[in-house]
């Protein structure tokens, strides 16, 4: 299938649909890569159950989410990576905008500490993640692109670190500008990969009910030593 030409009207189209405040909350809550169930969406968005429904439409008609039924619930989760990075690069974009004199608060510091850009790291970890492979030589980074070098396969596969899964259309390394570092972290399949590692050790630990990631005692002599992370992005 030809896809659609990226035509002004069509941004637009997509724009508008995200241009609301309901519908903003239910994209930024789906950023941590779960699906979740219309009543969960409800509380993120601040509206009633039945706005809620409108809303999910909207977002679906515009192929922002996708949904998917297990028993008696139907939970509804990001329709691509593609939409998570075009997400976080528009909270980049509003954290670069003018200063709001709103007072900085623990959930705030956590979510900039460590948290999920849809299925990879972001926040002081993921800037501090892509870093360390950058001066080790596993990963080379140039005008927003990302590569894995010969030496990073090598290291990833003795690691245990499964790169190759999932190949697809998806880029292997890629970089997302990270909305409170305003540097770069790694998504693509390398990303992924590390997120479910990581998540698999026991390196981190997902919240309830946001994106915030707790890097564990483990976790953090595992990043600073298998991947060179400073002690200093490590911490809240």
């Amino acid at each position: 299938m030809t896809p659609n030409i990226a035509s002004g009207q069509l941004v637009a189209e997509i724009a508008a649909v995200i241009g609301d405040v309901a519908r903003a909350n239910i994209l930024t809550a789906l950023m941590d890569g779960r699906a979740l169930t219309a009543g969960e969406l409800a509380a993120h968005a601040g509206v009633t159950p039945q706005t809620t429904s409108g809303h999910l439409a909207r977002l679906a008609e515009a192929g922002l989410i996708a949904g998917e039924r297990q028993g008696r619930h139907r939970y509804v989760r990001l329709a691509s990576p593609a939409v998570a990075e075009a997400i976080e690069a528009l909270m980049a974009v509003a954290a670069a905008g003018p200063v709001r004199h709103r007072p900085v608060g623990p959930r705030d510091l956590a979510l900039r500490a460590a948290r999920s850009c849809y299925d990879h790291m972001a926040g002081k970890l993921g800037v501090g993640l892509a870093e360390a492979l950058e001066a080790r030589g596993l990963v080379a980074v140039a005008d927003g692109s990302g590569a894995v070098t010969a030496r990073g396969r090598d290291f990833f596969h003795d690691h245990g670190i499964a790169i190759d899964g999932g190949r697809g259309s998806r880029p292997l390394c890629r970089t997302c500008l990270d909305w409170s570092e305003r540097r770069h972290h790694l998504a693509g399949r390398l990303g992924a990969a590390l997120f479910t590692h990581a998540l698999g050790q026991g390196w981190v630990r997902r919240a309830e009910a946001n994106r915030t990631l707790t890097v564990t005692p483990p976790g953090r002599l595992a990043f600073n030593r298998v991947f060179g992370v400073d002690d200093a992005m490590l911490v809240p």
